[in-house]
Order: structure tokens, then C-alpha cells, then sequence
């Protein structure tokens, strides 16, 4: 079995108490719970790279977009002064990411590989993104040695089966490289929750998060793909797409347990910590 750990992970900064200020601390304290979870089942599962889907790196108008560049670093400050923030460096698994880039472009679906900086990429660094670094934080990448990685930036402009079949071609490539991998679905849910937020209220934002929760919880993530684009775009939402993936990732590697770690919405977004694991 090429994918041995599944996983949803939030990336808002409350998940990290590092990041938090001194009056936040509280207030997302079941998701660092479930995120120290995740992280302790993510070291039992082992996996030889981690596979990670993002929606805040580059993006690519109507194509995926396949991080192939040699390592990613990334800094993000602390809401407290008194705290430096975080900081994480990783190493982009080089053959696995550009046979999966050509995996999906066997498979028909519009994918580029993206480097940055040096023109030689076996040499460059990618800057990396929340989305990416918060996972990682708990996930494999402060181990020593840790996991390469692979980043895989969904187009939001393709339809739903197509985000599926990303995510089955995915796991296909892990099949025929021989690794073992973990499948991360970077997620945050809906932005709409207050009216104080940046994206303000949206009446959406509520019922579409607790229809990812009741889907989680059943493991029935192929129920995502009947979910209506205005929908998705009324919650504010940028967890669809990734969540799509996951799921081909994991229908193509065999029978998952799905648990659903923790929900909760304690600001303007919903941060949802999900594990799959091998039935």
C-alpha cells in the first residue's frame, strides 16, 4: 500500500499556540489537541513522504500546479510579542512530485510544475505557504530526519471528478514509485462565520461546514463531489477542492477508518482535524 495515513489539518494560525497572542490561547484548544493526535498517528504510519494539498501557494489559472523545486522554507510571526513566530524548512521530494506532475498529465488533467528563484531547480527554494507550514508543523516536519515533501496546488477552476481523479492519479504515482506516503488535505472551512471577519457574514457558512463534519464523521467523502459551486462560494470556504483530492487519493489505495478529531469555529473560519487510517 503506497498511502498508509490520510489526513484533514487546519491551517489558521489559532491552531498553533506559538502564534497565538496570550488572550487567543483558549480559544482553539481542542485543535491543537487533535493536531498533537494527528501528529502522534502521522509517526506511527511512517510514511517515507508527505504528501500535502494546498490552496494558498501559487496559483495557476486552469491548471494544478506541482512544486518542483529542490526544498521550501517559510516563517510565520506570532500574534504575541513575546513569542518569535515559527519557522520550518523541508525538502521537496524531487522524483516523487515531478512523477506525480507527470501522473496527471497522463491522466489528462491541466498540471504544471513551479519553481522559484534559482534557474537550476534542483538548487531552488520555494517560499512556503501558511497552508503548507502549519500542517508540517505537526506533521512530520520537525522530526529528524523529516519526510520529504510533495505540494500539489488544486485549480479551482476544474470540476469536481477532476479533483478526484487528481487525487486517484496521486495515489498512483506513490504506488509505482514504491513510497510510502501520507495524503494531507490542508483545510479551512467556512470564512463567513462573522460579520466582524474579513469576508464578513455568510448565512452559507454555517450549514456547509456542518455538512463536511457529518461527511467526515461517516467517511463518506465522495458525497463532496454532489456539493453545488455556489455553495462552496457562498460559504467562503477553500477546503472543497483539497478534500476532493484526499478523497481520490484515498479511493485509490483501498478501505479507510475515518475519525474526525475535532470542529470547532472560534473565529471567522471553521478548522476541522480529521485522521484516515487504513481499515
Amino acid at each position: 500500500m503506497a498511502v498508509v495515513f490520510g489526513a484533514i489539518a487546519p491551517h489558521g494560525w489559532l491552531a498553533v499556540p506559538e502564534l497565538c497572542a496570550p488572550a487567543e490561547l483558549h480559544l482553539a484548544a481542542a485543535t491543537q489537541e487533535a493536531m498533537l493526535e494527528l501528529g502522534t498517528r502521522f509517526d506511527a504510519a511512517a510514511p517515507e513522504a508527505t504528501i500535502l494539498f494546498t490552496p494558498h501557494n501559487v496559483h495557476v489559472e486552469g491548471c494544478m500546479a506541482v512544486l518542483t523545486a529542490a526544498t521550501l522554507a517559510g516563517s510565520l510571526p506570532s500574534e504575541d510579542p513575546a513569542q518569535s513566530g515559527i519557522h520550518l524548512e523541508a525538502r521537496i521530494d524531487r522524483p516523487l512530485a515531478l512523477a506525480i506532475r507527470d501522473e496527471l498529465r497522463a491522466e489528462g488533467l491541466p498540471v504544471v510544475g513551479v519553481s522559484y528563484g534559482a534557474n537550476d531547480e534542483t538548487g531552488a527554494e520555494m517560499p512556503m505557504d501558511w497552508a503548507t507550514l502549519i500542517p508540517l508543523w505537526y506533521l512530520g516536519g520537525r522530526r529528524d530526519p523529516a519526510p520529504p515533501v510533495v505540494v500539489v496546488a488544486p485549480a479551482r477552476e476544474l470540476a469536481a471528478g477532476d479533483q478526484v481523479r487528481a487525487g486517484l492519479a496521486v495515489a498512483a504515482a506513490a504506488e509505482k514509485a514504491g513510497r510510502r506516503v501520507a495524503v494531507i488535505a490542508s483545510a479551512d472551512h467556512g470564512h463567513g462565520h462573522l460579520e466582524s471577519g474579513p469576508y464578513g457574514f455568510s448565512p452559507a457558512s454555517k450549514p456547509f461546514d456542518e455538512r463536511v463534519v457529518e461527511i467526515v464523521r461517516s467517511g463518506s467523502l465522495g458525497e463532496l463531489v454532489a456539493f453545488e459551486r455556489t455553495f462552496v462560494d457562498e460559504a467562503r470556504a477553500d477546503s472543497w477542492w483539497q478534500l476532493l483530492m484526499l478523497h481520490g487519493a484515498l479511493q485509490g489505495a483501498g478501505a479507510w477508518t475515518a475519525e474526525l478529531l475535532s470542529y470547532e469555529a472560534p473565529t471567522y473560519f471553521g478548522m476541522l482535524c480529521a485522521s484516515f487510517l487504513p481499515a
